[in-house]
């Protein structure tokens, strides 16, 4: 008996050994028991919230108690006569915007990615280089331009924009709503289409079209049976990332005037909260069904074998003599209004008297420009300054700045480098179950929105027990688990195109794992890899919702900005929306110099 103990015990140590000699293995291991813990608490802190009393609020006034649970929250919002306008109207507005960003996203940011890659388009570098700028950055910016740009008097309700100015008024349609929002959303996350589609475009084998090629295959059954396929795993990369985004989305519906269920989450939050945290379990539910649909596909992913051809440069489609510079034209223009001209419009603002008066451009007078709000150095209470320092001496300002430098610098390096482990440890042993649920963890955090997890880190981190509230300690723990989907998400990607027979070569001589990775499989893949770091350090540069709750005013850019927004000292936003810009395009830049790698080098930038 004591033998087939000890047998028995010897057996589970030697399958022990073996599982633990694979460091996938231990990667999945270790970031199973992390992630279960800092993603399922929020998780769980606000299904908690659902079914709590809050007082003062409607559920103490529906169940007559003060504290304790209660379903009067569940009953209320899906019965109650308000449960179409709090939710039924909300949930459908949500979905169609997120669909329809989805669409636009992967139509614009597919096919550019495609004319950057795959064609002889002239002004290929400057092109990827402007197209990343709308996601850089912050997401109001594009809808704060369209305001500007077709907002009137005579339809919204508000001051003349730049082209009511000049007699031209839009519908309302066009003007706030479900359009204007869809395509500003598309536009924003365009760059995450661009970003992982045209990676894989760039590094496919050409033995694969090449092969096609040989054996006479007509170019459009190339496309449909070889390219489009080898891109499908960076098509629902995008959708997950793109749906998720807009899903819980603030800022563009709140200033495009669209309810849906992200701004009705905050609208309720304070009198309705137990409610408020069921819109936010609503929404983190569609994340989790698009996430199985995407689980499912990696499972079933095709491998391709070329049996003949040989490897080469990957043909560049023709646009035509004219095309070419024709197309390079068009996109040049599009991308100036989407990239280049919401700085010039910030830049426009923190020089004008009157934020937001542009009528020295039809005067001509530029005499009325004024410098005030940046090199005023002493608190004035006239002239609109609100007893504000100018921002070039505002101690508030770049107290904030070095703060969100620190927190963005932490946030990137932590979640950069957990993604790139759970990305590599994922596609060694994509078929397993360990494996499917460390990346369902891993990305779980990107499908609830900001607001709720800022939320939850803020009831589980702001208490008696602990109380981590306004320190960079916090905000740097919510923002790695918050950003890690980015990191996870490209390391997958650019981990899935690679043969499993590089690593297994280097196996073979006893070559020692890290030296594996820091020799042979980031090199290969430094740019996606890259990504994964500087995607959430430009995030977290200009996050408001996730921080908002978890810090005052000045101690970073994002709660600084709204709080100047608060004061009506719109200049000083649009200067730290400067700042901000400004510090991500200097970043980029010395990554790229340092490294020969940017957000979009490895495509054609």
């Amino acid at each position: 008996m004591a033998n087939t103990n000890t047998s028995g015990f010897r057996l589970a140590l030697n399958k022990t050994r073996t599982f633990l000699s694979k460091p996938q293995n231990v990667i999945l291991l270790l970031m199973g028991i992390v992630l279960t813990f800092s993603t399922l608490a929020p998780i769980i802190a606000i299904a908690e919230d659902t079914f709590k009393i809050h007082p003062g609020t409607i559920d103490e006034y529906l169940s007559g108690r003060s504290h304790g649970y209660t379903l009067a929250n569940y009953l209320d919002l899906f019965t109650s006569p308000l449960a179409k306008r709090n939710l039924w109207d909300p949930l459908i507005n949500t979905i169609l915007l997120s669909v329809g960003a989805c669409v636009i996203a992967i139509l614009f940011g597919g096919i550019f990615a495609f004319l950057i890659t795959r064609t002889d388009l002239k002004a290929r570098k400057y092109l990827s280089s402007i197209f990343i700028f709308p996601y850089i950055m912050p997401q109001w910016t594009l809808a704060v331009v369209w305001q500007h740009m077709f907002s009137s008097n005579a339809v919204t309700g508000t001051s003349n924009g730049l082209l009511a100015s000049f007699g031209i008024i839009m519908p309302a349609w066009w003007c706030v709503g479900l359009f204007p929002s869809i395509i500003v959303l598309g536009l924003h996350y365009a760059p995450f289409a661009y970003i992982l589609i045209g990676g894989i475009f760039r590094n496919m084998d050409a033995n694969l079209e090449e092969a096609a090629t040989i054996l006479d295959t007509p170019k459009w059954k190339s496309m449909l049976r070889i390219t489009i396929p080898m891109v499908k795993p960076a098509i629902l990369s995008t959708v997950l990332l793109v749906f998720g985004g807009a899903m819980g989305s603030y800022p563009v519906p709140h200033y495009l005037n669209l309810t849906t269920l992200s701004t009705k989450y905050v609208s309720l939050n304070d009198k309705y909260t137990g409610e408020a945290s069921i819109l936010a379990i609503i929404m983190m539910l569609f994340g989790v069904a698009i996430m199985f649909v995407n689980q499912l596909s990696i499972k079933s992913r095709k491998n391709y074998t070329t049996v003949t051809g040989k490897s080469g440069q990957i043909s560049k489609v023709s646009l035509g003599k004219a095309g070419k510079y024709i197309i390079a034209i068009i996109l040049i223009i599009l991308t100036f209004f989407t990239s280049i001209f919401p700085i010039i419009s910030f830049a426009f603002e923190t020089f004008l008297p009157n934020p937001g008066d542009y009528s020295f451009l039809y005067t001509g007078d530029p005499s009325n420009l004024t410098t005030k709000w940046w090199v005023t150095n002493e608190n004035i209470t006239e002239n609109g300054m609100y007893g504000q320092q100018g921002i070039l001496h505002n101690p508030t300002i770049w107290r904030a700045y070095k703060g969100t430098i620190l927190v963005a610098v932490c946030c990137s390096l932590f979640a950069g480098t957990i993604g790139t482990m759970i990305g590599y440890a994922v596609s060694k042993s994509r078929r397993s179950k360990a494996a499917g649920y460390v990346n369902s963890m891993a990305f779980l955090p990107y499908l609830m929105p900001s607001i709720a997890v800022g939320a939850a880190f803020f009831t589980l981190f702001s208490n008696e027990h602990i109380n981590l509230f306004n320190t960079y300690t916090l905000l740097i723990i919510t923002g790695t688990i918050k950003y890690i989907p980015f990191a996870s998400r490209s390391a997958l990607n650019s981990m899935l195109q690679l043969s499993g027979e590089i690593e297994e070569a280097a196996l073979i001589q006893n070559i020692p794992w890290y030296k594996r990775m820091l020799r042979i499989i980031i090199p290969i893949q430094k740019t996606s890899i890259l990504s994964g770091y500087l995607l959430p350090f430009m995030t977290c540069l200009r996050e408001l919702s996730l921080f908002m709750l978890l810090c005052v005013q000045g101690f970073i850019l994002a709660t600084t900005l709204d709080y100047f927004d608060e004061m009506g000292l719109y200049a000083f936003s649009s200067g730290i929306n400067l700042i901000l810009i400004v510090t991500i395009l200097i970043c980029n830049t010395i990554v790229n110099k340092l490294t020969g790698a940017s957000i979009d080098s490895g495509i054609g930038g």
